[in-house]
């Protein structure tokens, strides 16, 4: 009974309940499902509307002009990008024949005066686009071309490696008569008559030349500012001259094939066993694996060590599969120069590619390809400039251990140097070497061979090519001067040993260790006190 009552009781609240909870969701329903504005959504038509079908027909009207007038913008934006690319095309087109016009100038004889017209253009825009009336904005401070000064008797420049120095005497013939022809066309600036004036005009020489300054941007040309003594003590005259760059011309167009090129690396060497195992590493993976196309004559001197010498080679020979290699025995004392032409003139085939090595080269596969492509019978020799290690001790000293020798082979102001002073690997063909005569066997032990052999290349007809390249690397090793060395050899082997260690920071870092490590000990005291 008593249930009964109470759920009489409580049935008029559930019946409200339901009632509460039918309204929310006929809000909820009419809320989410109530059209939006005309500018979101078009109504629907609606009961009391004046014709159903009038309704639907306005919304589709209304449709179809949206619809037309985004196809009307797109339309427009397809014929923006056609017209812009349309003028993309034509100024490519304009560039092109720019370019070909100038590349044209010089070999057009057809209208040699059109073609003396386009030059004397072309020369007068290289002077507008040149830092000459006005400066350019540049990126950072190392975009800056720096200019070099020059006197009658010196030049003072920047760049100056290792064969070069701060000041100089201009040794090149083509600097040294660059600079005399723009002190020479300076003075006869200004020994030209200005105006009709009949006072006797004063007449310069180039020893009122003071200074002058140049510069060279590679894509215009060169800038000179050049000063001379005026009338009175602190009068000065200036003539700012400007030497444009030409046009680029196409020289040459030619297919090269190098598939048949056989280089044969000769190595002359006494003891160093520990070495050559090295070496022929570095001969096997770049020279037998990688490039194939190549020979290698080794000519020892004397007879100590030569059996692991020879050990080395045939072990290589064996594992490789390798049978183009040449061992030649001198028993006699070391001779650089004696033995790479002893080994240069054993070669009994064709006319093949010599690369003169030593046993402390490290060198890779493109280096070959460069060998190969640099020289040329009768024509050209090659004459890299190799990247010189410093010494790994110094360089890694503050490093756990010492890196592996790939991984050392980085070219770094910090890790070695251009060697620019040498001149013994080289590359050039047997017949170029025998018709220049060959090494002056005169010549004992170490150094000078090298630089006569160059000089002899220098004075004759042939191209000599001399660039820095990036796959042929000096290894450090620790150099041994000998007492039975001219003084001149001495001398040369010292500056060697030198230039080899580590660079100028780091030998710093090594003249000034005690201090450094006095300073880092206050440090510690201080900072222990406080």
């Amino acid at each position: 009974m008593m249930f009964r009552r109470g759920f009489i009781l409580f049935l008029p609240r559930l019946v409200g309940l339901l009632v509460v909870a039918c309204c929310s969701m006929s809000i909820v329903y009419m809320l989410a499902c109530t059209p939006k504005s005309d500018n979101q959504q078009l109504a629907l038509p609606r009961v009391h509307s004046p014709t159903v079908k009038e309704g639907y027909e306005a919304i589709l009207q209304e449709r179809e002009e949206q619809h037309r007038n985004y196809i009307i913008s797109l339309k427009k934006q397809i014929a923006q990008l056609k017209a812009e690319l349309q003028g993309r095309t034509e100024q490519l087109k304009n560039m092109q024949n720019q370019y070909l016009d100038s590349l044209d100038i010089w070999l057009d004889h057809s209208n040699p005066e059109k073609a003396q017209a386009n030059l004397l253009a072309f020369l007068r825009s290289q002077v507008d686009k040149a830092e000459v009336h006005s400066g350019v904005k540049l990126s950072t401070e190392y975009a800056a071309v720096p200019f070099e000064s020059f006197t009658l008797q010196k030049v003072y420049q920047l760049e100056t490696g290792l064969t070069r120095h701060p000041e100089e005497k201009p040794v090149r013939k083509d600097k040294r008569d660059e600079l005399m022809e723009v002190i020479e066309l300076a003075v006869g600036s200004l020994n030209k008559p200005e105006g009709a004036s009949k006072a006797k005009p004063r007449v310069y020489t180039t020893s009122d030349f003071v200074e002058g300054i140049y510069r060279t941007e590679k894509n215009k040309g060169t800038l000179y500012e050049l000063t001379f003594k005026g009338d009175t003590k602190h009068q000065f005259k200036k003539i700012v001259l400007f030497r444009p760059f030409g046009p680029v011309m196409k020289v040459k167009n030619e297919n090269v094939n190098m598939a048949d090129t056989l280089i044969n690396v000769i190595v002359p060497l006494a003891k160093r066993a520990s070495k050559f195992r090295q070496f022929m590493q570095n001969f096997r993976e770049m020279g037998i694996q990688q490039d194939g196309r190549i020979h290698l004559t080794v000519v020892y001197f004397g007879k100590e060590q030569m059996n692991e010498v020879k050990s080395i080679l045939e072990n290589t020979s064996k594992s490789a599969n390798f049978k183009n290699f040449t061992f030649i025995h001198l028993n006699e004392e070391f001779s650089r120069g004696k033995g790479l032409d002893v080994g240069a003139r054993f070669w009994k085939g064709n006319n093949v590619v010599l690369f003169f090595c030593d046993v402390d080269i490290y060198f890779t596969a493109e280096f070959l390809n460069s060998c190969r492509l640099n020289t040329q019978p009768g024509k050209k020799v090659f004459y890299p400039v190799l990247f010189s290690q410093y010494n790994p001790s110094i360089i890694y000293g503050h490093h756990d251990s010492i890196p592996s020798l790939e991984q050392q082979l980085i070219i770094k102001k910090e890790t070695g140097f251009w060697r620019d002073f040498g001149f013994g690997m080289t590359c050039q063909y047997r017949s170029d070497f025998i018709n220049i005569g060959g090494f002056d066997l005169d010549i004992k032990g170490w150094g000078g061979e090298d630089v006569h052999l160059y000089r002899k290349y220098l004075h004759s007809n042939l191209i000599v090519i001399r660039t820095p390249v990036r796959g042929l690397f000096h290894l450090w090793h620790e150099k041994q001067c000998l007492d039975e060395l001219t003084p001149e050899q001495y001398k040369m082997c010292m500056q060697s040993k030198a230039m080899n260690e580590a660079s100028h920071g780091q030998l710093g870092m090594l003249v000034f260790k005690q201090e450094i490590e006095t300073h880092l000990h206050r440090q510690k005291l201080s900072s222990k006190k406080t």
